[in-house]
């Protein structure tokens, strides 16, 4: 997997390019120090998989995700951040980040989020879950009982075969469950369940 690494930290930058890199299927591809360079290096180097700092001079974490959609709808964008106030975390997966990571994970566990975003999970760090608040009802209204629950399970990163153990069920029923929200929704794929899950978010 191609990585391109965006902070404006020149420390952090080399810092994991030289730790991830040590990864077999990881190859760092480029640096950039602003959403900016970001861009440059996306069209120079076209990399699978972008870590984005929010915090930057010039073109901060947000406006390159958005931009970076816009242009690249299918490059998967993880954004990787001291922040995990709840108003950063709605405006980086409103922007399209399909995940949220914070600075302080262990590098095994980035390495693991990144193969699980890449695989088709969405991923946000434990801490930063806690900052979301349970979902509008107006928003999941349609979806019957055991529907949200599999729902929420998807925005919590779990695999198919995690979500059957956990609500003992078979693998088979989740999948054909999925399929039934993701109609009723009108949703691509559980990426996109799992972002619609925590925009649709609200004090109640």
């Amino acid at each position: 997997m191609n990585i391109l690494i965006v902070d404006d930290d020149a420390l952090v930058c080399q810092s994991l390019e030289l730790l991830l890199g040590n990864e077999d299927d990881f190859t760092v591809v480029g640096t950039a120090n602003n959403g900016r360079e970001a861009l440059v290096q996306i069209e120079k180097k076209a990399p699978d998989l972008v870590l984005m700092d929010i915090r930057m001079p010039e073109m901060d974490g947000i406006e390159s995700t958005k931009e970076i959609k816009s242009r690249w709808p299918e490059m998967l964008i993880m954004m990787l951040t001291t922040f995990q106030d709840e108003q950063n975390i709605r405006l980086a997966l409103q922007a399209g980040a399909e995940g949220y990571l914070l600075k302080s994970t262990a590098v095994a566990n980035m390495a693991k989020q990144i193969r699980a975003l890449s695989a088709g999970s969405s991923v946000l760090d434990a801490d930063v879950l806690k900052q979301l608040v349970k979902p509008h009802a107006d928003a999941l209204a349609g979806l019957t009982k055991r529907e949200s629950e599999i729902a929420e399970c998807i925005a919590q990163g779990l695999s198919n075969k995690e979500i059957a153990a956990h609500l003992f069920l078979s693998v088979g029923t989740v999948r054909n469950t999925l399929s039934v929200i993701l109609d009723k929704l009108e949703l691509r794929d559980r990426t996109q369940l799992a972002i619609y899950y925590w925009k649709h978010q609200t004090n109640r």
